[in-house]
């Protein structure tokens, strides 16, 4: 993976900094510990409002993690997309049936330290399935879930879970999704 904000320590320093005071002024609150462990999978739900990524690199300032995240592709393209990877981020284009999970879980695979961010839903808007990348990187990279939220009415954001999977994604996408039932997004009509 690239070199990231994450890895530059005066910067890093200053955003933790600024992301504990931005979020205490805004009334939002960490709740939980970010897992201690060097490798896992972050899953961030519901994703519907651009607010959520701002928020979401606040929150991982405020707990320390270091993280690289997938966004999609047109994210990356024209003067903003060497920002968005110095902040992480990941090009995903979800019109390629590419190897996408291979190549993540090749880099779990690879490195001794990796934290990757994704959206379940893929989007932000409404919904009926989650897509199922998150779950078969965790599984064949052999790694928890880490199940982030960020709930806007109390203005709480964390980690409700550590979850491993089994192998079984019928059982296990019905007990994660479950985890999230009483979390509301900022559009709770796009969950």
């Amino acid at each position: 993976m690239h070199y990231t904000i994450f890895d530059t320590p005066v910067v890093r320093t200053l955003c933790r900094w600024f992301s504990v005071t931005t979020l205490r002024l805004l009334g939002w609150r960490l709740e939980g510990d970010f897992p201690r462990l060097q490798k896992y999978v972050l899953i961030g739900a519901p994703h519907t409002s651009n607010w959520d990524f701002p928020l979401t690199l606040m929150f991982c300032f405020a707990a320390r993690a270091r993280i690289y995240w997938m966004g999609k592709h047109t994210l990356f393209s024209g003067p903003f997309g060497p920002l968005m990877r110095w902040l992480g981020g990941v090009a995903v284009d979800r019109r390629q049936n590419n190897s996408l999970v291979e190549q993540m879980v090749a880099e779990f695979r690879q490195r001794d330290a990796l934290v990757l961010a994704v959206p379940p839903e893929g989007t932000r808007g409404r919904v009926t399935e989650w897509k199922s990348g998150f779950y078969y990187i965790a599984q064949g990279a052999g790694v928890p879930i880490a199940l982030a939220y960020l709930d806007y009415p109390s203005k709480r954001g964390g980690i409700l879970a550590l979850y491993q999977p089994d192998g079984d994604i019928a059982v296990d996408m019905p007990q994660i999704r479950a985890f999230y039932r009483d979390i509301t997004g900022k559009h709770p009509r796009n969950q």
